[in-house]
């Protein structure tokens, strides 16, 4: 397995990450108990896999506890706390707190690597650095929580607000942002400040629905069309990302794009199959794309910041 250092944490990590959410949640969103989702996270740990991703929010927490013991050491473990309530209420820090101690627990730990604010977004960064921030401070002075984190809510802020606000108030080590050869806005609006700053970076959204289903792909790629975003002429309508086959095929040429992208660190991949988990990780490890595929890509997605891929 290949790996990288994750920025100013200056921890190696094997540079395919383990997600434990997403639209699988390690087999669990499809049925899968506990102890056949803690199964995939021991093949990742065979293949080399060092970085995983869990969360509170994902219910697979305990999958993961499964799947490391006897082997925490061997970890770089991330969680997280989504900053606000069901409700819309925001969290208090008593809260917080009450989150990653039900985190350990959970995880069978006495520490996490990475603690995020999950989800942030621009109308809520005020209240996470001004409130949860000192709170999280406190924690990593306990030896609770060694690095701090914060991801983005891609979805909704497809073009980075929070993120580029947040980067520059140095409060973060590592953040999960989303980036894929749809949508690469990233690439301009984040990696910059994140190598500039050493921040450690973790890769969402690398492939989802509109990279793994053409169907899908097609409709988000009319609607760029639509929106101006692509320009018409220089894509095929029936089949916007063909020229991608002799690349191993859409996923795994997605892969590629996003591992060798300057300021993309660990690349994140999330599946309840140990098959499926096997190809993603030789994609990620697999060679950069051409330049001309890559000049291509830029050519037709370079514009692109109104999409996640989902």
């Amino acid at each position: 397995m290949q790996t990288v250092r994750l920025g100013r944490t200056n921890a190696q990590v094997s540079v395919a990450g383990l997600g434990c959410g997403g639209h699988s949640r390690l087999g669990m969103a499809r049925g899968a108990d506990v102890h056949q989702a803690a199964a995939v996270v021991r093949r990742a740990l065979e293949l080399g896999v060092t970085f995983i991703d869990t969360a509170r929010a994902y219910g697979t927490e305990e999958a993961v506890a499964e799947g490391i013991a006897g082997r925490r050491d061997e970890v770089f473990l991330s969680t997280k706390v989504i900053p606000g309530r069901g409700d819309g209420t925001p969290l208090t820090a008593a809260q917080l707190t009450e989150s990653l101690e039900g985190s350990l627990r959970r995880l069978r730990t006495d520490h996490v690597d990475v603690f995020h604010l999950h989800g942030v977004t621009l109308e809520a960064y005020d209240h996470c650095a001004e409130v949860l921030v000192p709170e999280l401070k406190r924690q990593q002075a306990a030896g609770k929580i060694r690095f701090l984190g914060v991801t983005e809510h891609f979805g909704s802020d497809t073009g980075h607000a929070m993120l580029t606000r947040a980067l520059g108030n140095g409060h973060f080590d590592v953040i999960m942002v989303g980036f894929n050869l749809v949508n690469p806005s990233a690439r301009e609006r984040v990696f910059p400040l994140t190598l500039a700053r050493d921040i450690g970076t973790l890769i969402m959204f690398a492939v989802r629905r509109q990279l793994s289903d053409p169907a899908a792909l097609k409709e988000a790629v009319a609607g760029l069309v639509a929106r101006g975003e692509v320009d018409g002429d220089q894509v095929d309508a029936a089949d916007p990302l063909g020229f991608l086959r002799d690349e191993g095929g859409v996923v795994e040429a997605a892969y590629r794009f996003c591992r060798h992208e300057p300021g993309a660190q660990v690349i994140l991949t999330g599946t309840g199959d140990v098959a499926h988990l096997e190809a993603n990780l030789a994609a990620i490890q697999a060679p950069p794309l051409p330049a001309a595929v890559q000049t291509r890509l830029a050519s037709l997605f370079g514009r692109v910041d109104s999409v996640s891929g989902n």
